[in-house]
């Protein structure tokens, strides 16, 4: 710890050599680079020995997987994507020298696009180039849409992997085991009528179905033989607080879940050979959902915390948490990963002074080394940070959200203002940092971000209010929020527009129809337009039924709700990007709403980004972004 210390002190005194960089004076905004690049570097991981550092460098706006020797120091990149036609979607140590990567690319399938996946393998001082891991037999042409969901990683076979896969009958997953080294496998589980996914204990014995049908989940226990013993929980979707399975402790009888808590999201402790399956709470929150997944000790193979908020229940692991909350103070601590012997991690820290930093400790040695930022060039000096506000929505319901504000703005004056709300619309800000808010920030805009109702993270009745609900009350509280910050001072009442992807693009487009007199332009990135037109896509995809049941039924409210259906009402400017590759939202929502708008000569701009995903997922359509939407409301705000 005292390196990473010396280091900062370091840094503070080489500061005071160059006092233009103490200077009063105002100074410029950061480019839109500092903001919109893909991190510096991130996923950071140890080898199971802890010789090795793995991570993804950003290098000219590629992804490259590198690979660091902490033993001779030497460092060697293995792959690289641009997550445009390829990306990278995850990657793991299967053993002390092998890195397992699914890799994705867009397949279209009569007339929709959709993502298929693979498993890749690479060797360390074997392969020169990746090899896949998963070489099919099949000669009947069929070939699954995913091939990388490693449901098990085997300690005791490093070169070998369980995963869950529709090889043998398209639509129905079996379990397979896959020597990575070979590309070879075997089923060692047949697929079930109805099951969409397998959960191992942490023998490696499948033992949990989650089920679907139509609209009803379930979940069926096996014994360690795999012969089904019961269905354990049983609900119909959206009518009752779901439940999640987290996994197994080293007793095979012990599984944790994530239900509901007198209103909030819990974490429970079940034992399997109750008949009642009464549930042990661990932990849970007043106010808030407690999340994240389940933290194993590599050395005992026991389920020893949880990854939100790195809350621990094992003594060995809350110590050392304890003593890095100490060296570090007022900052998020989490261990990311921990060598098998738990002397070397990697730790990830963040606070509101800075946007996350990686450090590799040693606890024998008793140091912890910095190893570099995510967003470098947004340091201390330049993070704006995020303040928790509350306000009451027009029916009295409480809504919390997280204002930005520019870096230095001292003197409290009503500012330019974007109201961002997110996407899902299940889904939730957090204090965090994000780029697109401290980017709008750093151009002199206060940035909102309300989590409506519908919004996830407060509880089963919070998050419920979604359903059937595009337009209605959710959009209000958008407005409401609009007004609570006009209220305060925040806000300049004729300097507010509003923007968002996916949902949030939706709400944007949507505010655009029946809420001028608040917002002066409106930008949506991946935005909803059409919902008749969505409902039409979800045809083509096994999830049909619990997206109408999130909609509703009713096709005259899907009109009424669709912004495309009134572009006519629209006087506010609107700014539409969208990837031409989204799987989420079709482009065509995007294209027929710009049409829509000049049929009736309304003030709009489109943008495509060729080869462009949902999440923005390449550097180029990042910036292309950013800047646009910075240009647009320069133009439209800055009065």
């Amino acid at each position: 710890m005292a390196s990473y210390i010396r280091l900062t002190l370091l840094i503070v005194l080489l500061g005071s050599l160059f006092p233009v960089t103490l200077s009063a004076e105002p100074r410029q905004p950061l480019p839109v680079e500092a903001y919109g690049r893909l991190p510096d570097m991130s996923r950071v991981k140890l080898s199971p020995d802890g010789r090795y550092l793995s991570m993804l460098r950003n290098i000219d706006g590629y992804l490259v997987l590198t690979v660091s020797d902490l033993v001779n120091g030497k460092t060697q990149g293995l792959i690289k994507a641009d997550n445009l036609e390829i990306t990278l979607n995850w990657y793991e140590w299967a053993n002390n020298s092998t890195l397992l990567f699914g890799v994705g690319n867009t397949k279209w399938q009569r007339g929709v696009k959709y993502t298929h996946t693979q498993m890749f393998k690479m060797t360390l001082g074997e392969d020169r180039e990746p090899k896949l891991a998963v070489r099919l037999k099949s000669a009947n042409g069929y070939v699954p849409q995913f091939l990388d969901r490693v449901i098990h990683f085997l300690p005791e076979e490093p070169n070998h992997v369980l995963i869950s896969a529709d090889i043998d009958t398209p639509g129905s997953p079996s379990v397979y085991k896959v020597n990575v080294m070979r590309g070879t496998y075997r089923r060692v589980y047949r697929a079930r009528s109805d099951i969409y996914h397998w959960v191992t204990d942490r023998q490696a014995r499948v033992r949990i179905g989650l089920g679907l049908d139509d609209t009803r989940i379930f979940y069926r226990l096996m014994d360690i033989e795999g012969e089904f013993i019961r269905n354990i929980w049983d609900y119909e979707i959206f009518e009752a607080p779901d439940i999640h399975v987290l996994g197994f402790d080293l007793d095979p009888n012990i599984l944790y879940i994530r239900a509901d808590s007198e209103g909030r999201y819990g974490i429970f402790r079940v034992d399997l050979r109750d008949p009642l399956l009464k549930r042990e709470l661990l932990l849970a929150h007043d106010t808030y959902d407690v999340g994240g997944g389940l933290i194993y000790s590599p050395k005992s193979g026991k389920a020893v915390g949880l990854s939100d908020g790195s809350v621990y229940w094992d003594e060995a692991y809350l110590k050392l948490q304890t003593a890095l909350d100490s060296a570090l103070p007022e900052a998020k601590n989490r261990i990311i990963s921990i060598s098998d012997d738990l002397n070397h991690y990697v730790l990830y820290t963040e606070s509101p002074s800075f946007t996350g930093d990686y450090l590799l400790g040693n606890r024998k040695a008793g140091t912890l080394d910095y190893l570099g930022s995510r967003y470098p060039q947004v340091d201390e000096s330049r993070y704006a940070g995020k303040e928790t506000l509350r306000f009451k929505a027009r029916d009295g319901l409480e809504i919390e959200g997280f204002l930005t504000r520019p870096k230095g703005d001292e003197h409290p004056h009503p500012l330019a203002t974007i109201i961002l709300p997110h996407g899902g619309p299940m889904s939730v800000d957090i204090a965090d940092f994000d780029y697109w808010s401290e980017w709008f920030a750093n151009r002199g805009y206060a940035v909102f971000q309300p989590n409506f109702r519908g919004s996830a993270g407060y509880g089963y009745e919070f998050a419920m209010q979604s359903i059937g609900d595009w337009g209605g009350a959710m959009q209000h509280d958008l407005e409401d929020a609009a007004q609570f910050l006009v209220e305060r001072g925040t806000s300049d009442p004729q300097r507010i527009c509003i923007a968002g992807a996916s949902y949030g693009g939706y709400a944007a487009l949507m505010a655009a129809v029946s809420q001028a007199d608040t917002f002066k332009c409106a930008a949506s990135f991946a935005g909803v337009s059409d919902l008749p037109g969505m409902m039409r896509n979800r045809r083509q995809f096994t999830n049909y039924d619990v997206f109408e049941r999130q909609m509703g039924s009713d096709r005259d409210e899907w009109i009424k709700r669709s912004p495309l259906r009134h572009a006519d009402r629209i006087t506010i400017p609107v700014l539409l990007i969208h990837g031409s590759d989204d799987k989420i939202v079709p482009v065509a929502q995007s294209r027929e709403m710009a049409d829509a708008l000049r049929s009736e000569n309304k003030p709009v701009t489109y943008i495509e980004l060729e080869h462009g995903d949902h999440n923005l997922s390449a550097e180029a359509h990042r910036l292309q972004t950013l800047e646009a939407m910075a240009r647009f409301f320069d133009q439209h705000l800055m009065l």
